[in-house]
């Protein structure tokens, strides 16, 4: 038996992806702790955020039946120069595509991608708590390597980041 990842091909991103890349991740920041964003994703913020991601620093989609379903990307780690080898990922997922193996699918992509690229190392902060995308993370070769405590704040409570990394 096939499994779902299996009928969803991975492409670049592309400009008519905006909306609907903007509703998954609005999603996430209206529902869950995935991101510590408070405040949905304007369009114009949209339109900078996918600027961004169609140069050096990509974002893979994963689509299904034309219909773009989840993305994973890398930004850029920090402002300064030196850390310019090292990036940081992002994945998210339609609600209705979770815990099918979609994530995985285009993490590993993204590594492979980012690798590809030249860059050195990948950062993934995820919330603590969020089993699926630490278990996601450390399945694809990351590895812990700290936690932050209560340095986040969303839904009315302290939020702890665990930080991992993969070298590329």
């Amino acid at each position: 038996m096939s499994s779902p990842a299996a009928s969803v091909s991975v492409r670049y991103l592309e400009p008519g992806d905006a909306e609907p890349l903007r509703q998954i991740y609005n999603h996430a920041v209206l529902s869950s702790t995935a991101t510590l964003d408070i405040e949905p994703r304007s369009p114009s913020d949209q339109e900078r955020w996918l600027e961004l991601h169609m140069g050096v620093y990509p974002t893979l989609v994963a689509v299904c039946d034309e219909q773009p379903i989840g993305y994973a990307s890398i930004s850029p780690f920090r402002p300064r120069a030196g850390y310019n080898s090292t990036v940081e990922d992002s994945v998210y997922i339609d609600p209705k595509y979770q815990g099918q193996g979609i994530g995985r699918l285009l993490l590993e992509r993204l590594l492979a991608t980012a690798t590809s690229l030249g860059f050195h190392s990948c950062i993934a902060h995820i919330v603590a708590d969020h089993k699926a995308s630490l278990n996601l993370h450390l399945a694809c070769g990351f590895t812990l390597v700290g936690v932050e405590r209560e340095i986040g704040r969303k839904f009315g409570r302290w939020i702890d980041m665990a930080i991992l990394q993969r070298q590329l």
